[in-house]
């Protein structure tokens, strides 16, 4: 296949010519400086989109909008606990584990047991999440502690160590995708469940494995995310329901199901923060912004249909 035809160089040749668009207007200085921003925040959109692509990977009707609220409360409870002791990090993350499979589980439990459509089921289950979140929060704000803080905002250079570390996940997953049981898997699932069934996949407990996957990240990403914006707000997972799901699309995961893409997550990653960054340099306001946004997204959903 020639490099054109890939589904992921597209949103690669956006991400560059945004950035060099924003290099023209404000220089290439503060295009760098843009760029590793990009990186830095783009980071929790890749972080989040490989469960969420994972999900979407299972076929039509499979998504996770619980998401935001999985991110709120594990990383609120976990900011808690430690309350700002180095030495409570590894429980605190074991903590947020925790969290990630029990909404995972009973995101599933709702979908399998009471035959709820997944886009009901995790919609409905965050807002459980999000009102466990405020009440055992109480309105407090809990500074993480000083050496999840600067791993989180921590740099090699113009590089952010966050975005290594979860770039080294981005590999792990592309082989576990591509060349484990568990992967083909979901491929196989996305492409014929009848047909997996048939060939003795086990669906459902590949599908349960998979929504459990979405909600670990999820938590995870709200950990570091707490951690990079000095403490766990009620809101800071709003912006990534949208966000997960179009860093997945854009990327050129078939929202058909049976395709997943991972190199295209962080070309889309950081067209998308690159594109917001470019609409504010040219002083546009948020309306126009959204609006460019899911202009965006349906586009790439009508020619990624056209072409399926």
């Amino acid at each position: 296949m020639r490099l054109i035809e890939k589904p992921w160089i597209w949103a690669w040749v956006g991400t560059i010519s945004i950035w060099l668009v924003i290099a023209s207007l404000s220089g290439v200085s503060a295009g760098t400086e843009v760029l590793t921003a990009a990186a830095s925040f783009g980071t929790f959109f890749v972080l989040v989109a490989i469960g969420q692509m994972l999900v979407i990977t299972l076929g039509p009707g499979n998504v996770d909008l619980s998401i935001p609220a999985c991110m709120t409360l594990a990383s609120t409870v976990a900011m808690k606990v430690m309350n700002g002791s180095e030495a409570m990090l590894i429980p605190g993350f074991l903590i947020v584990v925790a969290i990630g499979l029990a909404i995972g589980t009973l995101n599933f439990a709702l979908i399998i047991l009471l035959r709820i459509p997944p886009i009901i089921a995790t919609l409905s289950s965050s807002f459980l999440y999000l009102s466990t979140a405020i009440w055992y929060n109480r309105g407090l704000r809990v500074k993480p502690p000083e050496a999840l803080a600067d791993f989180a905002t921590g740099k090699i250079g113009v590089v952010p160590l966050l975005a290594i570390a979860v770039l080294v996940l981005t590999v792990i997953m592309h082989f576990v995708l591509h060349r484990t049981y568990f992967g083909r898997s979901i491929l196989a699932i996305g492409q014929n469940p009848k047909a997996a069934h048939l060939a003795g996949v086990p669906v459902e407990r590949t599908r349960f494995m998979t929504y459990v996957l979405c909600a670990v990240l999820a938590a995870i990403c709200g950990y570091f995310l707490a951690g990079f914006s000095g403490g766990a707000a009620l809101n800071m997972g709003e912006e990534y329901l949208l966000m997960s799901i179009a860093v997945v699309v854009i990327g050129g995961t078939s929202v058909a199901g049976g395709f997943a893409n991972l190199p295209g997550l962080w070309g889309a990653a950081l067209f998308m923060f690159l594109l917001v960054t470019m609409l504010n340099t040219l002083g546009l306001s948020a309306g126009y912004r959204l609006i460019f946004t899911g202009a965006i997204i349906v586009a790439v959903i009508a020619i990624s249909g056209k072409k399926r």
